[in-house]
């Protein structure tokens, strides 16, 4: 009994002192900050593009001082911090924490906005850009809730001065979502799926018309329907290519 006693003493005093080894490396001043000279820290932190320093004073705000009289400012510039620290899981989380919180809120449009933003940033890869890869094939569920927040702005608030800028990024993201389901046809013909390439190439057609993938999802279903036999389909295909893209090699042929 005396051991025992003696083991659970020592795993007591462990706990005690990484407890106080955790508290000594807090922030004594942070803590004993008021909300506003916090805030002000904050801000400073975040003019001079340190926003990791700036995310643990609005942190540090938003746990102490949930109903102090910056709460909603707070919450607003930990989205964009989060956003800037290339952070797109924390960014949704306060983004979805805030529209909750706050549906009506005269700066909703912009929170909006930042989820598009936001999910744009999880769709992209830095080190593939930096190497010029191209990875259109990837999985585009972030580039299509980014679409989606973008044009719940724009209907939602088609005056609010973000949306001309959401509605030049949703172009951009039509063309991302039109070049993977390319990608996606052209894998079906690998596999002499015709019928599931021509059916991917007609989504194209039909949900990005006049993106640049347009001409060759048009490729892609006079090759499948002259596979499939389907001679009037082609046929129908390769008038609307010649009046679209009259130069394309395959109106030639005809």
């Amino acid at each position: 009994m005396h051991k025992i006693a003696k083991s659970v003493a020592v795993v007591l005093i462990s706990l005690a002192v990484t407890a106080c080894s955790s508290k000594q490396g807090e922030d004594p001043a942070m803590i004993k900050s008021s909300p506003e000279v916090l805030y002000s820290q904050a801000r400073t932190s975040m003019e001079l593009g340190n926003y990791s320093k700036a995310v643990r004073s609005l942190e540090a705000l938003d746990s102490r001082f949930p109903f102090g009289p910056h709460k909603t400012q707070v919450q607003l510039d930990l989205i964009f911090a989060y956003y800037k620290l290339d952070d797109p899981a924390s960014g949704i989380a306060n983004i979805d924490r805030f529209i909750r919180l706050n549906p009506t809120h005269k700066d909703i449009d912009y929170v909006y906005y930042m989820r598009g933003l936001v999910n744009m940033q999880s769709d992209r890869y830095l080190f593939h850009d930096m190497l010029n890869i191209d990875r259109s094939d990837r999985d585009p569920k972030a580039a299509q809730d980014a679409f989606k927040d973008f044009d719940r702005l724009v209907k939602a608030y088609p005056n609010s001065k973000y949306a001309a800028d959401a509605q030049k990024r949703m172009q951009h993201l039509k063309n991302r979502l039109a070049l993977y389901s390319i990608k996606v046809a052209e894998y079906y013909i690998k596999m002499n799926a015709w019928s599931a390439a021509a059916i991917r190439a007609q989504l194209v057609m039909e949900g990005f018309p006049g993106t640049p993938s347009t001409e060759r999802a048009l490729e892609i279903m006079s090759q499948a329907y002259g596979e499939l036999g389907q001679d009037k389909l082609k046929e129908h295909t390769l008038m609307v290519m010649q009046a679209n893209f009259p130069d394309n090699k395959l109106v030639a042929q005809r």
